[in-house]
């Protein structure tokens, strides 16, 4: 017993591109791009292994903007998970 779909030509997977905009807090001093940078290439799991990109997702950085690019599935859940984790460990005096 089979649970797949029906069988038909595949179309070719489309890349999922996700942008992530800074100019506000760059322009601020509040962050700096590089280190959001940094922090998003050692922390992307691809084969469950942190930090081992491939071919697969690229992080590009241009000014004040970041973009995430994926040639296989990839979730805007995942690129916000980071943001959530980063802030549980922080404290303010």
């Amino acid at each position: 017993m089979s649970r797949g779909g029906a069988a038909g030509p595949k179309g070719k997977k489309k890349g999922v591109t996700f942008t992530i905009d800074c100019s506000k807090p760059v322009e601020d001093k509040i962050m700096d791009i590089a280190s959001l940078e940094k922090f998003l290439l050692e922390r992307i799991k691809v084969g469950g292994k942190a930090g081992a990109l491939g071919d697969s997702v690229s992080v590009t950085r241009e000014k004040s903007k970041i973009t995430v690019t994926s040639d296989s599935n990839f979730s805007k859940r995942y690129l916000k998970y980071f943001n959530i984790a980063e802030n549980e460990g922080e404290e303010e005096d």
